[in-house]
């Protein structure tokens, strides 16, 4: 987290409150750019790629749909998840910042307290402690508090077992499918017959007449609620 304190002691500085605020605005973004993996890994997309990625494993349909596709999709239903928060940052930071009616500093710690309330509500007590312990920190005050070397790596643990289980819960109807054809297989006689030959066309048809991408996209977005 060195680097999230170094951008803050230049947004404070003097030097960068004497530049314009077109310039301002270019070297922030140009300063997020260089930690874009934090970025990342501090919002919704994380849960999001992980659960379509499940999606298309657990449909057997190899890279379709593409990389890309996927991608795609999870920046935006992460865009729509992080609405409530990035608005948040619009109207408390960034737009009185703009306004010159707040310094760097505090428009940092404003921005950075809308965060940390949006990852304190999907990271769980148990990872927090966990890395507080390593830390050595015997002791947080409140959950804003907390320090964002102990609040982020949380986040992605709590992120990543949330994901893996709503993955599995995605994979079993589609095993079962994968299970009824192995035993009809074997059953006719066909045990040259690989099974997914056969599976592969009815999870597809089942996952459309579900409406299932719908049906993903409605439960990704209400996880974070």
């Amino acid at each position: 987290m060195e680097s999230a304190e170094a951008i803050q002691q230049v947004i404070g500085s003097e030097g960068f409150q004497s530049l314009s605020p077109q310039l301002k605005v270019a070297l922030f973004l140009g300063g997020m750019a260089l930690i874009s993996s934090a970025l990342v890994t501090m919002t919704a997309f994380t849960r999001i790629v992980i659960v379509l990625s499940f999606v298309r494993r657990a449909l057997s349909t190899q890279e379709i749909p593409p990389t890309q596709v996927v991608l795609g999709l999870s920046l935006f239903l992460t865009l729509f998840v992080m609405g409530p928060t990035l608005g948040t940052i619009e109207t408390t930071s960034v737009m009185p910042y703009m306004r010159a009616e707040i310094k760097g500093d505090e428009a940092w710690n404003r921005g950075s307290a809308a965060l940390k309330t949006f990852m304190l509500h999907q990271t769980r007590r148990a990872d927090i402690a966990m890395f507080a312990r390593m830390a050595d920190i015997t002791r947080i005050e409140t959950a804003l508090d907390t320090p964002m070397r102990v609040l982020i790596p949380a986040y992605v643990i709590s992120e990543l077992k949330t994901a893996f289980i709503m993955g599995f819960c995605l994979y079993i109807p589609f095993i079962l499918i994968d299970l009824v054809v192995s035993v009809i297989l074997m059953s006719l006689g066909m045990m040259m017959m690989p099974p997914m030959v056969i599976s592969t066309p009815f999870k597809i048809l089942l996952f459309v007449v579900v409406d299932g991408w719908q049906l993903i996209a409605r439960v990704l977005s209400l996880s974070f609620h």
